[in-house]
């Protein structure tokens, strides 16, 4: 959803009009787009006919729902909007402790202020838990980032492309800032968000990726079969950050 999101905002700036988006006719996707708020923000991007609303307001695992992302105000908001629905859904969806809902949002702040020292562009952020019974036997709380920034080797160029010379690449930078904290700023502590997220995901036993260009480097966990890097993707302007978070395992 926040990747459409990208490429209608992207379609729009190239054609000069709003892309014309055609919703499917089922139901169930329809209703799910309402729910997570693709609609609202779809309606800035895009043209299409919004599909009528049936039926009452059902119970919803949504954590957090599309939301955009452009100053450190919105980042504010965001975390005091979940902070209530993270307690609950964390300690009975993940049977996380209560205390986690501290950790979880300065995660999740620090992931969307990425966004607005790194991206020099808009951006969204989304947050819910699904139950992944077939694919892991438990919920997981599933939260994207997406922005259409300058990426992370834009970011970094003019920083440390020198020092890479030859090598210096769409991964050779994500490398840089995932592993090493690298960071454009010459400010002493800067870049160690990243740093204290994966970290965080970690220690939840959870899997966080990050994309952006033609390359994504993962950090990833026993119950997951991911490479934990990839190259020569199609090109993705800005970034992409993903994070799972499983369901602690019961004994």
């Amino acid at each position: 959803m926040v990747a459409l999101l990208l490429a209608g905002s992207l379609a729009g700036e190239s054609s000069g009009t709003f892309p014309h988006i055609e919703l499917p006719e089922s139901q169930d996707v329809l209703g799910y787009l309402g729910r997570m708020g693709f609609h609202d923000q779809a309606h800035q991007l895009f043209e299409f006919d919004t599909p009528a609303r049936r039926g009452g307001a059902r119970p919803t695992d949504v954590l957090l729902e599309i939301t955009a992302i452009d100053t450190n105000h919105d980042v504010h908001e965001i975390v005091d909007r979940v902070q209530t629905r993270a307690g609950e859904i964390l300690t009975s969806k993940l049977g996380y402790p209560a205390a986690s809902v501290i950790p979880f949002s300065v995660m999740l702040s620090e992931v969307c202020q990425n966004i607005i020292e790194h991206a020099d562009g808009p951006g969204w952020v989304a947050a819910q838990a699904y139950n992944w019974a077939k694919r892991l036997g438990r919920f997981v709380i599933v939260i994207s980032v997406m922005d259409r920034g300058r990426g992370f080797r834009g970011s970094l160029s003019d920083e440390h492309s020198a020092r890479y010379g030859d090598r210096w690449s769409d991964s050779t930078a994500l490398e840089a800032a995932f592993l090493h904290g690298l960071t454009r700023f010459a400010d002493p502590g800067r870049g160690q968000g990243l740093q204290q997220i994966r970290k965080q995901v970690r220690k939840w036993s959870g899997l966080i990726s990050v994309r952006s260009g033609t390359a994504r480097i993962s950090q990833v966990p026993d119950w997951d079969d991911s490479p934990p890097m990839v190259d020569g993707m199609a090109p993705l302007p800005g970034a992409q950050i993903g994070i799972i978070l499983p369901a602690t395992v019961q004994p």
